[in-house]
């Protein structure tokens, strides 16, 4: 073996293993939230690296609502269901026609408007939280699932622009202007032509903003406290004020409330991998 190969050999058995650690780096903590679901709660803070004896218990008490901080967990995950798809419309709707704009009507300076947007993101979420919240407050919007959809657009939409704007350089501008020697409008290139193109970064756009609005706790927590508006992070949350919190039934309101955004992903990847993918790279 020759000294090139031998550490060829050595880097590759390196990788491997560095690898090897981080995945179940990873995977431990996914682990740990399944065995402690399927515990019975005095098993909970036993040194076990796996369940002694596991149940279903806890799954079920989340199904039936069968415990005082879950009695209105179905409704909560239709709060979340609501918030995201409707952050996700808004975002397509705003970011798609946005994109078109500037870049297939041909606007002078385009590009500063597409860049500003991308500033925003300068500024960190958590430090508009006191300022969206006196906003909302001062057009009586607390409590109101409105109030987090508009907030969760207008942090979805700067990326949403940018994605379109990279994507949509590939698709040629000569189909516009045969659309337009035929007679269409710029709102029928915009439905029948940019927007079927633009499928792979409308789905990979799509998911992102409902995933970003379906994990949101920060601004939940500000903008909706109370009554029968909350989402499911916010509610899990209060698990955690009293003295003893049944870590399983956290654990499995959580498994649940995890399985929409897989089966999402899952569903979506393959355009979700190619609308990143031609939407990261300038065109």
């Amino acid at each position: 073996m020759t000294a090139q190969r031998r550490r060829r050999a050595i880097d590759s058995i390196g990788v491997s293993l560095l690898s090897a650690v981080l995945l179940l780096w990873s995977l431990l903590p996914i682990y740990n939230i399944i065995r402690v679901s399927v515990q019975e709660k005095e098993e909970v803070l036993s040194t076990s690296v796996y369940p002694i004896a596991p149940s279903p218990h806890a799954f079920s008490v989340v199904f039936h609502q069968a415990f005082w901080l879950l009695e209105t967990f179905w409704n909560q995950m239709g709060n979340s269901f609501f918030i995201g798809v409707g952050v996700a419309l808004l975002t397509l709707t705003i970011g798609s026609l946005t994109s078109f704009t500037i870049s297939r009507m041909r606007i002078r300076s385009g590009w500063m408007l597409t860049n500003a947007a991308l500033l925003t993101y300068v500024i960190p979420m958590s430090f508009l939280a006191i300022p969206f919240y006196g906003i909302m407050g001062k057009y009586g919007l607390t409590n109101n699932p409105l109030a987090l959809i508009a907030v969760e657009v207008t942090f979805a939409t700067p990326y949403a622009i940018f994605i379109f704007q990279q994507y949509g350089a590939s698709i040629p501008l000569e189909l516009d202007e045969a659309a337009r020697i035929d007679g269409a409008s710029p709102l029928q290139i915009f439905l029948r032509i940019y927007l079927p193109l633009m499928a792979p970064a409308l789905v990979a756009v799509g998911t992102y903003a409902l995933l970003l609005s379906w994990n949101e706790y920060l601004y939940a927590f500000l903008l909706l406290s109370g009554g029968k508006v909350v989402t499911v992070p916010v509610a899990l949350g209060k698990f955690l004020v009293g003295d003893e919190a049944p870590w399983n039934y956290l654990m499995a309101a959580a498994i649940i409330y995890a399985i929409p955004p897989l089966l999402i992903y899952y569903g979506f990847r393959r355009k979700m991998s190619g609308g990143l993918t031609m939407g990261g790279v300038k065109g």
